[in-house]
């Protein structure tokens, strides 16, 4: 993902947060919502290819875009212009990506994108995004969506959308603090996620969200017998919601921010009144914040806060370990009602396109009333990464993190930063 969120898997997103937020209800929603709202997977795969600028302007108000303003792509403009349609020029992306998951395996993701303006009138808003990616891994988890983000009258209006199918073969240790048991899922659905998002001032953006989807949920093989099987076994599932999305962005560079903030809050109601299954409310809030030390270091700052309400299925519950919230854990093993996470990570740039990072911080899940957890679930982690500039244009880093958590470590590569 880290972008987005990563439907794909329970580690890209939170059961409905971006929203979700992964292909189960809770991977789609996850997805959608990650995927769409921040840059991840699919979006910042698409910018690794920097589109060709149209001539003469800037098509986002990164200063870090606007350069290299060529005579060859000057050339290509009015081919792309009669060919696609829209106005100025635009960028194809193909792509094949490494993609390792502690919750799915390895594999690879597919990536098929277009970068455009939407008009060459409009110098404010970014690029638009248009395309689709796949997903196949050694696990057996397969699939592919198909979106797009439209960036409309100077960044006054934002639309995003989303289709997901296919199928994420997954662990759930149960809720709360589990023990060794485990139990090995596969769950197969499609589902849809569309928001629109109007400008209200100082950099605020508000507006509704539709989600909807439907999946089957069934136990892989296995040996284990003493894990209770959960209700949501062998049914087939409807899950439809109503939301609204807030966020504030005010970073100059949002694939490697130097400066900023970004906030971010989701509310979705599932309900039966929509066809929903299951009635309850799911909350998301995220905080990033970054502050440049020199011209190649960069401390960055995330928070992130979960609950859900009503009577959720399980993979509808708070997710700790996705949309690397936080590294060191894999998705499936804490979940539960609340959930808080907090890090911090240090990147440095070096020659040749390369970077390191180093980061650390604190969460937990909690299966109460209480929003104060027990000691026991408290859930520390660390680690280290190394980073590779895809794009210098928009530097947008191939990124490979080795974390170390309570129960034992995890690797994980992707497109862009975690946060």
């Amino acid at each position: 993902m880290t972008g987005a969120s990563h439907l794909w898997f329970l580690e890209t997103c939170h059961a409905s947060s971006p929203r979700t937020w992964g292909l189960l209800f809770i991977f789609v929603f996850c997805y959608l919502d990650i995927v769409l709202s921040m840059p991840a997977f699919g979006q910042e795969a698409e910018k690794v290819g920097p589109p060709a600028a149209h001539s003469g302007s800037d098509v986002t108000t990164d200063p870090s875009t606007k350069i290299d303003q060529s005579t060859d792509k000057q050339d290509a403009e009015p081919k792309k212009k009669k060919k696609l349609g829209v106005s100025g020029s635009g960028s194809f992306v193909i792509a094949p990506l490494p993609v390792s998951s502690p919750a799915i395996g390895s594999g690879i993701v597919p990536v098929l994108g277009y970068i455009f303006p939407l008009s060459a009138k409009d110098k404010v808003s970014p690029p638009s995004v248009i395309g689709g990616v796949g997903l196949i891994t050694n696990n057996g988890s397969r699939g592919f969506a198909i979106g797009g983000e439209l960036y409309l009258k100077e960044n006054k209006y934002q639309i995003r959308s989303v289709f997901v199918h296919g199928n994420i073969n997954y662990d759930i240790f149960g809720p709360g603090n589990a023990g060794d048991f485990k139990l090995p899922l596969k769950q197969t659905g499609k589902g849809f996620l569309g928001e629109f998002v109007r400008r209200i001032g100082w950099n605020f953006y508000l507006g509704p969200r539709f989600l909807t989807g439907r999946s089957l949920l069934t136990v892989r093989p296995n040996n284990e017998s003493n894990f209770p099987i959960p209700p949501e076994i062998g049914l087939h599932t409807n899950l439809t919601a109503l939301g609204a999305h807030l966020t504030r962005d005010t970073r100059p560079n949002r694939f490697y921010p130097l400066s900023g903030t970004y906030f971010t809050f989701t509310v979705d109601f599932f309900s039966q009144g929509l066809g929903s299954k299951y009635s309850f409310q799911s909350f998301t809030t995220g905080f990033d914040k970054y502050w440049s030390l020199t011209s190649k270091q960069v401390l960055a700052y995330d928070a992130h806060f979960c609950a859900t309400s009503g009577s959720p299925p399980f993979y509808g519950k708070c997710i700790y370990g996705t949309n690397e919230e936080l590294r060191g854990y894999t998705a499936g093993r804490y979940f539960d009602r609340y959930m808080f996470a907090s890090q911090l990570e240090y990147r440095l740039v070096l020659p040749k396109r390369f970077g390191v990072v180093v980061f650390g911080g604190v969460g937990g899940v909690v299966p109460g009333a209480s929003l104060l957890p027990e000691s026991g679930y408290f859930l520390p982690s660390g680690g280290a990464g190394l980073r590779f500039q895809l794009s210098k244009k928009y530097h947008v880093n191939l990124r490979a993190d080795i974390a170390q958590g309570v129960d034992g470590h995890t690797f994980s590569m992707g497109v862009g930063e975690a946060f």
